[in-house]
């Protein structure tokens, strides 16, 4: 009876305290949970569903009708979207008449991502920017074949403040100037890869878009006359221009007299870019938060670090690829303590002390970058992890001296560790994965070439860290079908897994990756113990697998690719 009346009194709220609730789930799974109660609950998810991603387009004009409150849609998985059928998504017959509208669905849509919607053009574009009075952001990135005539159908969005066209590679300085005259509201801009974009069509930009906050011309051959351009933006805060090869030390003189704002900036890759450019850029820009000059560096020199010293408020510095020496991370440590990240891939001369001294005074690291950094030891290790206690993120690829001493001291220590790379550290075990083990957050773990590490090793991670949802064990020889049945029971959230030429791995393993109904990412190549009766297991349980990578599997036939014909229905890749 108590029972019966407590559902009374939920099935009595009223719509407004439902929509309520309905607001205070976060979770995509209690929003599942909530929609299969009833079906009121269900008519209440529908009414208060604000972002909705679609899957497969044959069920989209459904979901539109079911979902009339929408503010963000993706359509990113829905590559075969064409202007006819945006056409019909968007029109509507008037009741009591014969007229047309716009469907209720497009009245508060404000976030709309058709990243790789090869299949629409300017036709489509044009009608939604017309349709959506509310559209403020728009995501186009990847449609290689947009070009001037789809900018020019995006400027119809007047309100529009943030654009990504990331690789729409016929997009040139004509288009993004029907662009910068159409959208002055515009506040976030990505041309990445943009190769048609030259200094005239920046420079046209950074006239009219003057609320501008983030600009990215990654890749671009444009030259220091965009930095010229760039340093008018008095309200820049983010600015990446990564790999961008024509742009030197001249170009970032000039950001210094300009972009007073500027907090983020990433000329990393940059071949002309020096020392100088940077004292330049760091000079005028005492406040800057992030610094990415990866690759730019051949060595910190004395100038260069001194100029850092200004940096009070630095989280993020980025220097992978320079020559370092213990002095310089003495600096550092004691001129940078707010350091959130710092990345060191690839620099010369890392050692234990330098390590050392760096983690003494940045305690509050919580993101550590030491690829190929191979003179350290499990006394780094044990620094690291005695003085960042909130460390979250360390890759340690090619650390081939780091042994089950030092993932002691970090199962020790680092218990908010969620990701860690330790490819190719030839001195991991199973008893270091036990240690490791201890780091219950971890949700990222890469553990590739990895030779010492058995199913044993395996168990103990499934066991402990039920989070992960990313786990790489390529050319792990000795995992095998044991435990892959650990891995399946313990880890339920697995989206990504890289079990490729883990030799042992046969349709019994496979029949274990069925269970994980999250996964949707599998590379299982080389695995040639595997028939199509495990490929049929895995198309069968993994309903939600897109990209699928079964390069010599030599004994998977028909019976596999006739599973995956039937069952995976979002598979994008294979």
């Amino acid at each position: 009876m108590p029972s019966f009346q407590s559902n009374m009194n939920i099935f009595s709220l009223t719509e407004d305290l439902l929509v309520r609730v309905h607001e205070k789930l976060t979770s995509e799974w209690d929003r599942k949970s909530f929609r299969l109660v009833c079906r009121e609950f269900r008519r209440i998810d529908s009414l208060a569903r604000k972002h909705l991603r679609v899957l497969r387009i044959e069920f989209l004009p459904s979901l539109l009708q079911k979902h009339p409150q929408l503010q963000s849609l993706d359509l990113s998985a829905c590559p075969r979207i064409d202007d006819g059928v945006v056409s019909l998504l968007l029109t509507r017959i008037v009741p009591g008449s014969n007229s047309l509208s716009w469907a209720n669905w497009t009245r508060g849509l404000k976030n709309l991502v058709l990243s790789r919607a090869t299949g629409l053009r300017f036709s489509g574009l044009e009608m939604l920017a017309r349709a959506c009075p509310s559209l403020e952001s728009v995501d186009v990135s990847y449609c290689c074949g947009f070009g001037d005539k789809e900018a020019a159908a995006l400027s119809c969005a007047m309100g529009l403040r943030e654009l990504k066209m990331d690789k729409c590679l016929e997009l040139s300085d004509v288009g993004l100037a029907r662009i910068a005259v159409g959208c002055l509201k515009l506040e976030k801009l990505s041309l990445k890869w943009c190769m048609e974009i030259t200094d005239l069509g920046v420079d046209l930009l950074c006239k009219k878009c003057v609320d501008l906050k983030y600009l990215d011309l990654s890749y671009l051959e444009v030259t220091n006359e965009s930095l010229h351009s760039i340093a008018s933006l008095l309200k820049l805060e983010f600015l990446d221009m990564m790999a961008c090869p024509l742009i030197d030390d001249v170009g970032l003189h000039s950001i210094e007299r300009g972009c007073p704002l500027l907090k983020v900036i990433d000329v990393s890759r940059c071949e002309g870019v020096g020392a100088s450019g940077l004292i330049a850029l760091i000079r005028g820009h005492g406040n800057l938060v992030e610094l990415n000059a990866g690759y730019c560096l051949s060595e910190l020199s004395t100038s260069f670090l001194h100029s850092i010293k200004n940096l009070k408020h630095l989280q993020l510095i980025r220097i992978d690829g320079a020559r370092i020496s213990d002095s310089s991370f003495q600096v550092i440590s004691t001129n940078c303590k707010s350091l959130v990240e710092i990345g060191l891939s690839k620099c010369v001369g890392v050692t234990n002390l330098g390590i050392m001294r760096l983690v003494s005074g940045c305690i509050n690291l919580s993101v550590l970058n030491l690829t190929c950094c191979h003179s350290i030891t499990d006394a780094a290790i044990s620094a690291i992890a005695n003085s960042c206690r909130n460390l979250v993120c360390l890759k340690l690829e090619s650390c081939n001296m780091i042994t089950e001493k030092g993932l002691c001291q970090l199962g020790s220590f680092c218990l908010l560790l969620k990701e860690i790379d330790l490819t190719d550290c030839g001195g991991v075990n199973d008893k270091g994965l036990e240690y490791l083990s201890r780091c219950s957050e971890l949700s990222c773990l890469k553990l590739g070439l990895c030779t010492n590490i058995s199913d044993k090793g395996l168990c103990y991670i499934s066991s402990n860290c039920a989070k992960i949802h990313e786990l790489d064990i390529y050319r792990c020889s000795g995992i095998g079908d044991e435990g892959l049945d650990t891995l399946s029971r313990g880890c339920k959230k697995l989206k990504k897994l890289n079990l490729s030429y883990c030799n042992e791995v046969s349709d019994r393993g496979l029949g274990y990756i069925g269970c994980l109904e999250e996964l949707s990412d599998l590379e299982m190549r080389g695995l040639v113990k595997v028939t199509g009766v495990g490929l049929v297991a895995v198309a069968a349980g993994c309903k939600r697998l897109a990209d699928l990578d079964l390069k010599h599997c030599e004994k998977v036939g028909d019976l596999g690719f006739w599973a995956l014909a039937c069952y995976s229905m979002n598979l994008r890749q294979v």
